[in-house]
């Protein structure tokens, strides 16, 4: 007798097992079950079957159901609430949600004015390039995007990321323009890969980059970013260009004797620990969630106080000393659609629409699972990629979702996206009245608020539930982080991306095989490793195989 080998699915409760026996002997036909044949499928011409598959692989949702036989008026309101969501969710909206908006939105401007300002020095730009993007991206979003809690503008990673590449091809401080034009341009192609993604239904692409290769490659950057602002933190002047942590260390302790400023590191020291504390109690007591949200606001007007009066500036303290008044100018012209710089920009504005596109596809899907609804990821790709192509037409760099001001937007009692125009108006009032009293803000600050912000990125719980369910994936996940922490943020991504295809590859290629066994007492066949107390079928050999059988595993599994 020669066993037979089944592959069903493990969720799948099998009602009925039909085991076949192939007699070893072809004299017995009489003992020879009843074979049942398969039905071969009706045939279809080419183009029928071409298009079928393309409907199931890029629009299995079948997006365009809702229009089917619907007059001409009803269509185009259907296509415009499609583009903007806002027009859908806005007809049900009253007091109460604007009331719980106005707080998020009012909350997350106190946190991002100060962060903005920050994160625009990461990446190598005037400080009011970081206050445009807070400006113009939040609203085109809040039209056209489809999550409630998502709070847009510039982060930390996705900073360093373009103020890293960008530095590689022009010098910030030599050519000043040129670098701000690339930055514009990179924008611009951020935003039409964003865009294209979604229009063509691809972000399925954005998957291949797995959580653990995510979690590794921002908890390096985390790293990478609070060791940069070490500068700032401890005032010193003469800096390495380098992203890597021995470079940085070694900058930093080789100025130890004449590069340090005691007032500064007196100011940055103090007011970091100001804000960690902060984030203490917020996380202790979810009543005071205002507390960290609010607290870089405070230390802002507290630390440019003190260094205005004391003239602190005059002792070595560096200060921001200017930031131009007024909202975004036009920077149409300033973008490269000719000469060398455009395939430069291309290629730096791809890797920051994709970094960007992922970080915010995932604090989307959070908060969405929180709140039990459905977040549309190609809307949420096309809302991203069009406000990015009119920031970079409006002096914006890359903007994407913010977790550390999502979270505070949730906690807020954010209802719907009117939170993000809240703050949009806030940052306008900043720029257009307020950025003149910003001139007195020591570095020092914007690096102790930068800190305290990317110290959450770094999730410890993450990498240990990682190690104990997949081994693979932490190695993916350790390989993204000491190749950003160790090498740059190119190489990080690198590993990141080469190790989750890897592991792809493999997957499809070795699958995972498990012998079932008959649960007692039911028709359910079960994994014997898994379940103990399932047992194996006298006589039979029943396999399950995880994954789909063809050529590249085919000989793996006749093997196995």
């Amino acid at each position: 007798m020669s066993s037979t080998v089944h592959s069903t699915d493990e969720d799948h409760e099998t009602k009925e097992m039909d085991i076949r026996s192939l007699s070893s002997s072809r004299r017995q036909p009489q003992n020879a079950p009843h074979i049942h044949k398969v039905g071969v499928p009706p045939k279809q011409n080419f183009l029928k079957e071409f298009k079928a598959t393309v409907k199931e692989t890029l629009f299995a949702d079948d997006p365009l159901r809702p229009f089917k036989d619907q007059p001409g008026s009803k269509k185009f309101i259907l296509g415009m609430q499609t583009i903007f969501p806002i027009l859908e969710w806005g007809r049900s909206y009253n007091f109460t949600k604007f009331r719980g908006d106005i707080i998020a939105g009012l909350t997350i401007a106190s946190l991002c004015i100060p962060q903005d300002i920050g994160y625009a020095k990461l990446a190598n730009l005037d400080p009011q390039y970081g206050l445009y993007s807070s400006f113009v991206p939040p609203l085109i979003y809040a039209f056209m995007g489809s999550s409630r809690d998502i709070a847009i503008g510039p982060v930390a990673v996705v900073s360093l990321l373009l103020g890293t590449l960008l530095q590689n091809e022009v010098d910030s401080k030599k050519d000043a323009e040129a670098y701000r034009r690339l930055a514009f341009t990179a924008t611009f192609f951020a935003g039409i890969t964003q865009a294209t993604l979604g229009v063509f239904r691809l972000g399925f692409l954005i998957d291949f980059l797995s959580h653990a290769a995510v979690v590794g490659f921002m908890g390096g950057a985390a790293i990478t970013i609070a060791l940069q602002q070490l500068k700032g933190l401890f005032g010193i002047q003469n800096f390495t260009k380098k992203t890597d942590i021995v470079s940085v260390l070694h900058s930093v302790f080789g100025s130890a004797h004449h590069g340090w400023n005691w007032q500064t590191i007196v100011i940055g020291v103090s007011f970091l620990a100001f804000l960690i504390f902060a984030k203490y109690i917020g996380k202790k007591n979810k009543k005071f969630f205002w507390v960290p949200a609010i607290a870089p606001l405070i230390s802002v007007i507290l630390s440019t106080f003190f260094v205005f009066i004391t003239r602190a500036d005059k002792h070595g303290v560096q200060i921001v000393k200017h930031i131009e008044k007024g909202i975004n100018p036009s920077s149409v012209k300033k973008i490269y659609f000719s000469g060398e710089f455009l395939l430069k920009g291309f290629r730096i504005g791809v890797v920051a629409g994709m970094i960007g596109l992922t970080e915010a596809i995932a604090i989307g899907r959070t908060f969405a699972s929180m709140k039990d609804y459905q977040l549309d990821g190609n809307k949420e790709m096309v809302a991203l990629g069009t406000m990015n192509v009119v920031g970079s037409m409006t002096s914006c760099y890359v903007a994407t979702g913010s977790f550390s001001r999502s979270a505070v937007n949730y906690m807020a009692g954010c209802q719907t996206a009117v939170s993000n125009i809240v703050m949009s108006f806030i940052v306008f009032l900043t720029l257009q009245f307020i950025t003149p009293l910003f001139k007195y803000t020591p570095n020092a600050i914007l690096a102790a608020i930068i800190i305290s912000a990317v110290v959450g990125l770094v999730d410890f719980e993450a990498a240990i539930l990682i190690w104990k369910i997949d081994k693979f994936d932490f190695i993916a996940c350790m390989g993204a982080f000491f190749g950003v922490v160790f090498s740059s943020v190119e190489i990080g991504l690198l590993i990141a991306v080469s190790i989750s295809f890897a592991k792809i590859l493999l997957q499809v290629t070795r699958p995972r095989t498990a012998i079932l066994g008959k649960l007692p007492g039911t028709n359910a066949y079960r994994n014997i490793q898994q379940y103990p107390g399932a047992t194996k079928v006298h006589g039979v050999l029943i396999v399950r195989v995880d994954s789909a059988i063809y050529f590249s595993n085919s000989n793996y599994i006749k093997e196995r």
